[in-house]
């Protein structure tokens, strides 16, 4: 090891509990010291390593030790740039891995590929509560694949699919997921390419989901042709207690009318009174090959 990989070796090993390295500028070479210490480290069971610029090799170093590592239990490698290959890795550790309950993969170039293969592994994994997924490059074949996992999925509480490439055909799959998915109660799909299509297939999802509390549909292409159906099933749904605008114009609409039910639930009080939308709209950097 050189003296930079030395210095990050020891600080993980002697951390007792959480191991924040955000913004140290950490490449390849020093995630195999992190991974390295990581093996001898019993007690550590939070690592932060948040706008790093850890790529494919250093997200494998530290998959393989999370095979054995057995506290470990939030992982965040947010805005680095792990891509499909470090996805990848990251999917066989969930395959085998029994201590990880949260996982920040967003800001990554993470394309198709890479999702399809987190989304294999979601089928098997059996404790993983939340995986945020944003602000990466998923289309129509990742989509379907995690829309897959989420019919036989049994633990995922969580989902952040904001700021991608999910448009109707995509959300036409999640909502089919959402129909028979019994576990996930917060989900994000802020910031994609959603039209009315897909709106309404979500709005009939919502009709016999039972457990979802959140839905996040602020800043996709929703317009008022699916407003109606929204609003209905809201009213039929007991369980939503808040769901993110879709436009200004809309949200007041629906607001409006759910507010109309015999007993109001707070189910669209993000709608009230919400604030104008952001001028300036995410969009993921990068592109798929």
């Amino acid at each position: 090891m050189n003296q930079r990989q030395r210095e990050l070796y020891d600080e993980v090993t002697n951390e007792p509990n959480n191991v924040i390295l955000s913004g140290r500028e950490i490449g390849d070479a020093e995630a195999l010291a992190v991974a390295e210490a990581l093996k001898v480290n019993t007690t550590v069971t939070m690592i932060n390593l948040l706008f790093n610029q850890i790529r494919e090799v250093g997200a494998r170093a530290i998959a393989e030790t999370l095979k054995v590592n057995t506290r470990l239990t939030v992982l965040t490698l947010r805005m680095n740039d792990i891509g499909d290959v470090g996805a990848q890795a990251i999917a066989e550790l969930l395959k085998t891995n029994t201590t990880l309950t949260s996982l920040d993969l967003r800001e990554n170039h993470i394309c198709d590929a890479g999702a399809q293969a987190i989304a294999e592994a979601l089928k098997v994994n059996t404790n993983l509560t939340l995986l945020t997924f944003g602000w990466n490059h998923i289309g129509d074949a990742g989509a379907q694949a995690i829309s897959a996992a989420l019919k036989v999925n049994t633990t995922l509480t969580s989902l952040d699919l904001s700021v991608n490439r999910i448009g109707d055909a995509e959300a036409q799959a999640i909502a089919e997921a959402l129909k028979v998915n019994t576990t996930l109660i917060w989900l994000n799909l802020s910031f994609n390419q959603i039209g009315d299509t897909g709106a309404l297939a979500i709005a009939e999802a919502l009709k016999v989901n039972t457990k979802l509390i959140t839905l996040r549909l602020a800043h996709n292409e929703i317009g008022n042709a699916a407003v109606p159906s929204i609003v209905q099933a809201l009213k039929m749904n007991k369980k939503i207690r808040n769901i993110c605008r879709c436009t200004e114009t809309n949200a007041q609409k629906m607001h409006y009318l759910v507010q109309s039910k015999k007993e109001p639930s707070p189910a669209t009080s993000a709608l009230n009174a919400a604030p104008a939308a952001a001028s300036i709209v995410p969009q993921s950097s990068g592109s798929c090959n």
